[in-house]
């Protein structure tokens, strides 16, 4: 009979209670035995819930505070220089001052670099190498981990990241296969310890796999695995690839001396077959048919015939998973009680996912007939235009840039070195609770927006004292810079309860595309223009592009993506032309999630960026060349994607850059002659809660000013302000304004 298990499951609870524990501790409210004790509680309920869905194992280590690579980081002694002064006072502390800068105990200090996890919108903490790294373990935590799911009764499967995509996912000047000997000296000494618990199998996630590997890469695989498997005979290895065929190193991972494979069938169904052959006698086949990134249940019956002759054959050696850890979805459907019946029929969230599994493995090993109704997605109601059928007068505006920035300059009368900020201001206590009541019916539509009306006007009125150049409205009545656009666009559908971890305790609300996009009504312009209506500054109109809000929503499956985000691109582009005839001078169409949409095969992405660039375009190009098109981008490889920047024909683009400690600048430089038109590096970390100091932001400004010619540069935060307070808020914009009046002294003389 096929066996199911799952590479991983949300770490964040049903209810988001890790994100609530987290912050209850960060601000003071509970101790660390009371958030150890949350922690506990939802991995037993996460093994329980694997058990009771019949899978033969429960994954272990896939519960992380903050990150799953810092837990590796911290395991492998992998901490930078600057955290070894005003260390915390405990290991857990000394964790969230490497994830968030600051801790209960410890000083506060400059956080650990943060980027996308291959192409989905979770965030991981880069690892700093440096080339006299010394690796010590500290494996306490996932040892104790694994004794408390044995102690609950249950059958283990720890979960590691190989050692090679963790080399590969850090950062050093240099090579980091030169610190590959001592690494595997750590895992070798973990993969005993493992052993010494009586783990049966472990489960090594090495999804480089999947990616266009140089050749030393690709052959450090073998060596390094034969180390492994001599470390310890007795534990039998998983191998696990995932978000990507593997192509020409399909062969190469079934050749390494392991015990298992596992593939991922969602986004490489074509490489079963292949998989299946090179299949040695003694392995498993561990087979991704349950889609750990979206929410549509699968389609059983197919798998079902597909799977039937493997199951025959390998009995006991098929293992039926999710293509990938289900920490990309929602964790239980069953609480969403204000769908309706139609629309929870053709959906599936983590929990179901687990029961998918065991009605898959009781229908191959029966031999029946699935009784189920198959998920039937809806058909295009309009005829699809393909986004290559577009003509060149349809998503290029007729302007260059070079004749558009006189004009812009020319209105819009901005000193040197324009300060503003990404969109978003705080999210208070009293705006969300004001958003309840709203939604609830305690208080009535006019009574909300006049409430919002009053947030705005109070944003206004803080960021002109604070002598900020470009101004923006706040943001208040977003819940979501995706699921806000989603819910007044038709072809959306919502959930209550549907959050899913970005990072650390920050969850999204990803909304569902269920039928063709269109807009209904202006969503934003209202507010935009009240906000102008308060200030002789400018005032940003402020959209989430096309491509991020396909990108951070859970997509169909029936049409191809580029349909659909050239229907969003439509809708939008009403909204800009609406913002415009409304007097917005500067629109924001923001795009953070460019990067990750696109294949993780760099040899991939020319289909890709070719239709995701011409969407954004399009949303913008009938616009006057007086209208300043703005962009926001963060937590991006800009270097691997530059031709796409260049391609998106904004007139400013903001980046994240600060967190890098602006090494994501380079391809942006003066030097490689890479960016022509104007772009505001962002110069301080808004995803942690120190406040940067005066002189701080000076020295970086100073720093950027040496890369970036001063009449291109904006200054500007890495990020939106949604999550911090307005007394941090307010401290870092005065001393980003001062800072940039300071440089505009010293500069202003050598420009005239």
């Amino acid at each position: 009979m096929a066996q199911t298990h799952i590479l991983g499951y949300p770490r964040i609870g049903a209810q988001r209670e890790l994100k609530k524990a987290l912050e209850a501790y960060w601000r003071g409210e509970i101790d660390q035995m009371e958030l150890k004790a949350a922690g506990a509680r939802i991995r037993r309920d996460n093994w329980r819930a694997q058990k009771a869905a019949g899978l033969q194992f429960a994954t272990v280590g896939d519960f992380a505070w903050y990150d799953q690579v810092l837990n590796h980081s911290l395991m492998f002694g992998v901490v930078p220089e600057r955290f070894h002064s005003g260390v915390a006072g405990d290991k857990l502390d000394q964790y969230f001052r490497l994830a968030r800068g600051r801790a209960p105990s410890g000083a506060p200090v400059a956080a650990s670099a943060m980027t996308k996890w291959f192409d989905s919108n979770y965030h991981y903490l880069v690892p700093e190498f440096d080339c006299q790294q010394r690796f010590e373990l500290d494996s306490e935590w996932l040892l104790e981990e694994v004794r408390e799911a044995l102690a609950q009764g249950h059958r283990v499967k720890p979960v590691l990241i190989g050692p090679l995509t963790y080399l590969w996912l850090g950062r050093m000047e240099g090579d980091p296969l030169a610190l590959l000997p001592g690494l595997l000296t750590c895992y070798e000494q973990l993969l005993q310890q493992l052993s010494g618990e009586a783990v049966e199998w472990l489960q090594i996630d090495e999804p480089i796999l999947g990616l266009d590997l140089p050749s030393q890469w690709r052959d450090a695989f073998a060596p390094t695995y034969a180390q492994l498997h001599g470390a310890a005979p007795a534990l039998k290895l998983l191998l696990a690839t995932y978000f990507s065929p593997l192509r020409e190193n399909l062969q190469l991972a079934f050749s390494l001396p392991i015990d298992g494979v596992h593939i991922d069938c969602v986004r490489a169904p074509e490489e079963l077959p292949g998989a299946a052959e090179l299949l040695r006698e003694e392995q498993i086949l561990s087979l991704g048919v349950i889609n750990g990134r979206n929410v549509w249940r699968a389609d059983l019956a197919l798998w079902q015939r597909r799977l039937a002759p493997l199951a025959s054959r390998l009995g006991e050696r098929l293992w039926l998973s999710g293509s990938c850890s289900l920490l990309h979805c929602p964790v239980d459907l069953e609480a969403e009680t204000t769908l309706a019946p139609e629309q929870r029929d053709k959906l599936a969230f983590s929990r179901q996912k687990l029961a998918e599994l065991g009605q898959l493995q009781t229908l191959l090993t029966r031999g029946e007939k699935n009784s189920q109704r198959q998920p039937e997605h809806p058909l295009p109601k309009t005829p699809a235009v393909a986004v290559d059928g577009l003509g060149v007068e349809e998503t290029w505006r007729p302007q260059s840039f070079a004749q558009r920035a006189p004009l812009q300059k020319r209105r819009l009368q901005l000193p040197l070195l324009p300060t503003t900020t990404i969109g978003s201001f705080p999210q208070t206590d009293l705006l969300r609770s004001v958003r309840r009541r709203y939604r609830s019916g305690e208080i009535s539509a006019e009574e909300y927006r006049q409430h919002l009306r009053a947030e705005i006007a109070e944003t206004v009125r803080r960021q002109e004292i604070l002598g900020l150049d470009v101004l923006v409205h706040g943001e208040a009545e977003r819940n979501d810079m995706v699921e806000y656009f989603g819910e007044r666009l038709e072809g959306f559908l919502h959930t209550t309860n549907g959050w899913v971890q970005s990072y650390g305790s920050r969850c999204v609300k990803p909304p569902i595309i269920f039928a063709d996009i269109a807009r209904p009504a202006p969503i934003t312009v209202e507010w935009s223009r009240y906000a102008q209506s308060l200030t002789k500054r400018p005032v940003k109109g402020m959209l989430t592009g096309p491509v991020t809000i396909l990108n951070w929503s859970f997509p169909r499956e029936d049409i191809h993506r580029s349909e659909t985000c050239l229907q969003i691109a439509r809708a939008l582009r009403q909204e800009v032309e609406d913002l415009e005839a409304a007097g917005i001078g500067i629109i924001q169409i923001d795009e953070p999630a460019l990067r990750e949409g696109a294949p993780v095969r760099n040899s991939d992405h020319a289909q890709y960026f070719a239709w995701a660039v011409a969407c954004f375009r399009y949303t913008c190009c009938r616009v006057q060349p007086e209208t300043q098109i703005h962009t926001h981008m963060c937590y991006s490889d800009f270097n691997a994607i530059m031709d796409a920047i260049l391609a998106l024909d904004a007139d400013v683009i903001t980046i994240e850059s600060a967190r890098s400690d602006l090494k994501l600048l380079q391809a942006f430089s003066a030097e490689t002659g890479a960016y022509p038109n104007e772009i505001g590096p962002g110069i301080y970390d808004i995803h942690s809660p120190n406040v940067p100091e005066r002189q701080e932001l000076i020295d970086r400004l100073r720093k950027i000013a040496g890369a970036i010619p001063m009449e291109k540069l904006w200054v500007n935060p890495d990020c939106g302000l949604k999550t911090r307070s307005w007394a941090e808020v307010g401290t870092s914009l005065l001393n980003m304004v001062e800072a940039a009046r300071t440089l505009r002294k010293e500069l202003q003389p050598a420009s005239t």
